[in-house]
């Protein structure tokens, strides 16, 4: 077996949950779901353990609803290289028996099982991936995007600021997919609103951890917004160099598209106080999303969960409820029919539904405007933001007669 077969099939034994076993007729097969993560690098508190414990949650309610029909997961660390990802998913679909593939933080890779999931009928369950091209020009029959996308965090955090009188903007992006798709998105609700994109910058991704340049060019513009279209530990350490020198110092004010709660918490209140960003899940929200995170705490350390964890979770029930409703058999050879049932089937879960899913894929939630609390306005750990605006699904999303899905009717 070579190093990657390896990995795509370690079952995590010291991560798994208390559920009850399954007991198997003889000649039973389980629908299986990979869990395709980022383990340990940038990307990890927004993926990682949490989003195998997360699916991990999902099968276990599953199995209350449906204890006869055996499910595995099995979970890879693809290191942040879509090369090593897409080499893993095609090992998975076409030797390792796997049926659906979760998580997926990053958008290259993401865009490449599009096509693999297609050609062997199988299921990705994009739900930590940002590109809006997957429920676009990239749209298909056998997969579907949960939790939010660079669309709906670029109307959600643009108009938001826009509304506040703040028309110039630039950009710090990931050069790569997720920060081109983000820089699109953004600048097409900023100039038809009336604003200006007074320049962009790309860093290498993963960045380098210096990005003075990156913030010096940005102040130099002049712009009113100095926006970061990056993620996880560039993210953080953009933000924090920007305070160390006094970015905002000209009257500036720096926002995020793609920002959680694990990030705030690593960089502190004091440098991310006053930020604006997107989410489709804030774990504090209400109790049913409180009653995720106490399932989640025992495994994960501590962390609350980003909405890429609550979407693996309910993203893998949806999906399993679909397989159960299809048929075993039938969803195992045909995961176009499940996404098919998917799309039929109401999300009745309580961190995202009730929602549905748009023909193009798309899940239709609602995206939270968050602003992050300044220091003395936290009551305790992990108070961190404070929900400023709810924007429902139909104004959050790219409307279906805009995008280019032919599957969108």
């Amino acid at each position: 077996m070579t190093g990657i077969s390896r990995r795509a099939f370690t079952m995590g034994a010291a991560m798994s949950l208390a559920a009850p076993a399954i007991v198997r007729a003889a000649g039973d097969k389980p629908l299986r779901i990979g869990v395709l993560a980022d383990m340990n690098g940038p990307y990890s508190n927004l993926s990682g353990v949490s989003a195998v414990t997360a699916v991990r949650l999902a099968v276990e309610d599953f199995h209350k609803e449906q204890p006869n029909i055996p499910v595995e997961v099995v979970q890879a660390d693809f290191q942040l290289k879509p090369d090593i990802g897409l080499a893993v998913a095609r090992n998975w679909f076409d030797t390792g028996d796997v049926h659906a593939i979760a998580d997926i933080p990053m958008s290259a890779l993401a865009l490449g099982i599009t096509e693999l999931a297609r050609d062997r009928n199988r299921v990705g369950l994009f739900t930590g991936t940002a590109t809006e091209d997957l429920t676009g020009k990239f749209c298909g029959p056998n997969h579907v995007h949960w939790t939010y996308d660079s669309y709906g965090m670029a109307s959600t955090v643009a108009n938001a600021i826009m509304d506040k009188k703040r028309d110039t903007w630039f950009f710090i992006a990931a050069d790569y997919a997720m920060g081109a798709s983000v820089v699109r998105d953004a600048s097409q609700i900023i100039e038809k609103r009336g604003g200006k994109v007074l320049g962009v910058v790309r860093h290498p991704f993963p960045g380098s951890g210096d990005f003075s340049s990156y913030l010096l060019q940005a102040q130099q513009s002049g712009a009113k917004v100095i926006c970061f279209a990056n993620a996880g530990d560039d993210l953080v350490n953009c933000i924090k160099q920007a305070n160390e020198f006094n970015i905002t110092g000209n009257g500036a004010i720096l926002t995020a598209m793609l920002m959680d709660v694990p990030q705030v918490h690593s960089m502190g209140l004091k440098d991310a106080q006053g930020i604006y960003y997107a989410n489709g899940f804030y774990w504090d929200r209400d109790d049913a999303t409180r009653a995720f995170t106490q399932r989640l705490l025992p495994f994960v350390k501590d962390l609350r969960p980003a909405q890429n964890i609550a979407g693996a979770y309910s993203a893998s029930l949806h999906y399993l409820r679909a397989a159960a409703a299809v048929g075993p058999e039938v969803a195992r050879k045909n995961g176009a029919a499940v996404v098919a049932k998917m799309k039929e089937l109401p999300v009745t879960e309580p961190l995202f539904g009730p929602a549905r899913i748009a023909p193009n894929g798309r899940l239709m939630n609602r995206m939270y405007l968050c602003h992050v609390r300044k220091p003395a306005e936290s009551k305790g750990p992990w108070d961190y933001v404070t929900i400023a605006g709810v924007v429902p699904p139909e104004q959050a999303f790219r409307p279906l007669s805009e995008g280019a899905c032919k599957l969108a009717g």
